[in-house]
């Protein structure tokens, strides 16, 4: 059990860090974009390169997307503080979030198209390497 909890705290420092440097990087070169979407391309780009294995963070990645409705209370109650500008402003907000969702909609498929048949087309190759 303590070797469990030693691990997921490992973890949870891994994910943390990566954030921090991500935040880090935001204010040293003065971005406009948020500290944890630079967190989350870092953490792609490192886990994409080999230098951190999935099984180096799963355990705590798992823990925090179980949790992820609990991480979203206090975006709602700030919501409800800005009630004005929700209200002057809802149709242009409105029109951003359902322009950035089909985007993701449509990277989401293309990627996952892109795996599905680059899967296939090994597949293929290693059917007529074998026969």
């Amino acid at each position: 059990m303590m070797k469990k909890m030693w691990g997921f705290s490992v973890q949870m420092l891994i994910l943390i860090g990566i954030y921090q440097v991500g935040n880090q990087m935001v204010r040293i070169f003065h971005l406009p974009i948020p500290g944890t979407v630079i967190g989350i391309v870092l953490l792609f780009l490192l886990l994409s390169m080999g230098v951190i294995k999935i099984e180096q963070i799963e355990m705590a990645a798992e823990w925090l997307l179980k949790h992820l409705g609990f991480f979203f209370i206090p975006i709602s109650v700030g919501m409800m503080t800005i009630g004005s500008v929700l209200v002057n402003k809802g149709l242009s907000f409105l029109f951003v979030l359902i322009v950035s969702a089909f985007i993701g909609l449509i990277s989401a498929g293309k990627a996952t198209q892109s795996v599905i048949m680059k899967n296939e087309k090994e597949k293929v190759n290693y059917r007529d390497h074998v026969l």
